[in-house]
C-alpha cells in the first residue's frame, strides 16, 4: 500500500481541519513549500495537495503556491480543491501537477469530468467524500443524492485513474479510517481506491493494507508526530 502525505492549504499556510470544518483548524507551517523537500526526503512517492480555500469558495485560490509546490517536488503531486470546470483542471495540470482531483464537479458536472478523464488518461482522480455513505459536495457542506458506490462506479466508467475516498466524519480526528466502507467501495469498482481520513496510528495503516486498499493519504498524524513517514511506509509494507 502506498502512503501519500498530504499538504492542505488555507490562507497560504499548511493546515489540517477537523471533520472538514473551516473554523477548527491547526496550522502546521506558514510556508507550505518548505514541507515538500522534507516529505521527499522522508520517502514520499507522491504528495497530495488540497486547496481548502478553493474547496470552500468553489474556485482556485492558491494557483501560484501550488505551482511552487509542484516545482519543488521530486515526486508526482496530485492536486484538488475548488477545481470545478475543465479550464481549472487544465490549469492545474499545466502548473505541473501529475494528477487533478475533482469531487463536486463529478456530481454536478459529470460530463465535464468524463471528458477530462478521456482527454487526460491516468491523470484524473475522482474524490468520493461521504458521510454515512452519501456523497457531500461544495467543500463537504452540502449533501448530494448520490451514494459513494454510485459515484465510484460512474467514475470507473468514465476512465478515472482512481477514487479518493474520505469518510468525512473521521477526517482529522484520529478515530481510525472507515476500513469496512473503504474496502466495500474498492470491491465495488474496477479502479484503485485511495483511502483518506482518520488515520491516527500505524495499526490503522496496517488495517487498511490488510483490507487490500491500494493507497492512503495521511496528514494530521504525520504533523502531530504520531509516526514518521518512513515508519508509515514500513508499516504499510508489512502486510502483503
Amino acid at each position: 500500500m502506498k502512503v501519500i502525505p498530504a499538504i492542505d492549504l488555507l490562507d497560504g499556510r499548511a493546515v489540517r481541519l477537523r471533520e472538514g470544518r473551516r473554523d477548527d483548524v491547526t496550522v502546521y507551517r506558514e510556508h507550505p513549500e518548505e514541507l515538500v523537500a522534507e516529505l521527499c526526503d522522508g520517502g514520499a512517492e507522491r504528495i497530495h495537495v488540497v486547496d481548502l480555500d478553493g474547496a470552500f469558495d468553489g474556485a482556485r485560490r492558491h494557483a501560484d503556491l501550488i505551482a511552487r509546490v509542484c516545482a519543488a517536488s521530486r515526486v508526482p503531486v496530485q492536486v484538488g480543491g475548488g477545481i470545478r470546470d475543465a479550464a481549472a483542471a487544465r490549469a492545474v495540470l499545466d502548473a505541473g501537477a501529475a494528477a487533478v482531483v475533482l469531487g463536486t464537479a463529478a456530481v454536478k458536472a459529470p460530463a465535464v469530468v468524463q471528458a477530462l478523464c478521456e482527454a487526460f488518461p491516468g491523470r484524473v482522480i475522482v474524490a468520493v467524500d461521504a458521510r454515512d455513505g452519501v456523497v457531500a459536495v461544495e467543500g463537504w457542506v452540502e449533501a448530494s443524492d448520490v451514494t459513494a458506490v454510485e459515484l465510484g462506479r460512474r467514475a470507473a466508467g468514465w476512465g478515472a485513474a482512481a477514487l479518493l475516498y474520505t469518510d468525512i466524519a473521521r477526517d482529522g480526528i484520529g478515530v481510525g479510517p472507515n476500513v469496512a466502507a473503504t474496502a466495500a467501495l474498492a470491491a465495488a469498482v474496477s479502479i484503485d481506491v485511495i483511502a483518506s481520513g482518520g488515520v491516527h496510528s500505524l495499526d490503522h495503516l496496517r488495517a487498511l493494507a490488510a483490507a487490500g486498499v491500494a493507497s492512503v493519504v495521511v496528514g494530521r498524524a504525520l504533523y502531530d508526530a504520531r509516526f514518521t513517514l518512513a515508519e508509515a511506509i514500513a508499516a504499510a509494507a508489512e502486510v502483503r
